[in-house]
């Protein structure tokens, strides 16, 4: 499949996991580069059936690049990881040198918002994150952040997707919006600031930085890809960093009736 400029469909039916993992660079200039070279390792090889789409964004401070992968089986790709990554890994740390990998996240979309009929295509994505005391707390976040907005959307917000991490410290809200105007105007008026004064009230969540550090021995050269990093912040990227849309690789489409299952507010 050829690569795409379109966000990825996060509310697709069978992407049973999400992979999210920040790449961050030494410099503005290599964000591009560090992207392509993602595409283009899975470009380059046999994907197996069960890794569905691949999308790189570019943060907009030029710190990073963040990768949003979906999968059908976590064992097919902790398999690939095992066999294949090393040496993909290997190929683009000989080609851009200072690429740090903090290591990824493993979540599952949990349900989303996405206000009724049609809209703009996304031009913007942001990524708060919560940090939580277990199960019951990440899903009472995600009905909250969903309930909320059903009752009063918020202006420019064109989705909202709730991706809770396996081990069940971890919510990310993945924000599609209009533009970066439209998230800068709202942040911290009307609708955007009582969703998070109702977010600030709820037990056992608290923010969390969105890109976490990990040990520097976490991420060695031989391409081994670290789960659950460390929840402190990464000096020079933001708390809640802004992204745009680098490039999509879709592997697999969405099944006809992918979206319609888990659609709008439905859990």
């Amino acid at each position: 499949m050829p690569r795409t400029t379109d966000f990825p469909d996060a509310r697709r039916g069978d992407a049973a996991l999400v992979l999210v993992s920040p790449w961050l660079v030494p410099a503005a200039a290599l964000q591009r580069a560090a992207a392509d070279s993602v595409l283009a390792e899975w470009e380059h090889q046999k994907r197996p059936d069960a890794m569905l789409a691949l999308t790189t964004f570019l943060s907009t401070d030029g710190s990073h690049v963040l990768n949003y992968a979906q999968w059908t089986d976590e064992g097919a790709h902790r398999e690939w990881a095992r066999t294949v990554r090393p040496a993909a890994v290997g190929r683009i740390d000989a080609a851009i040198t200072g690429i740090r990998r903090p290591g990824l996240t493993r979540y599952r979309r949990h349900r989303s918002h996405v206000p009724e009929g049609p809209g703009p295509r996304p031009a913007f994505l942001v990524t708060p994150a919560f940090a939580t005391t277990g199960p019951d707390a990440q899903r009472a976040l995600a009905d909250t952040v969903a309930g909320t907005l059903d009752r009063e959307p918020v202006p420019g917000l064109l989705g909202v997707h709730v991706h809770l991490s396996q081990d069940g410290a971890r919510v990310l809200l993945y924000q599609e919006w209009a533009g970066s105007s439209a998230w800068r105007e709202s942040t911290g008026h009307g609708a955007s600031a009582r969703l998070n004064t109702t977010i600030e009230a709820l037990e056992g969540v608290s923010p969390t930085p969105a890109v976490c550090a990990a040990p520097a021995s976490a991420d060695p050269p031989t391409g081994e890809h670290p789960d659950a990093p460390e929840a402190r912040d990464v000096p020079g990227v933001p708390g809640v960093p802004q992204y745009r849309l680098h490039a999509s690789l879709l592997n697999v489409p969405a099944a006809a009736t992918g979206t319609a299952a888990t659609d709008g507010r439905t859990p």
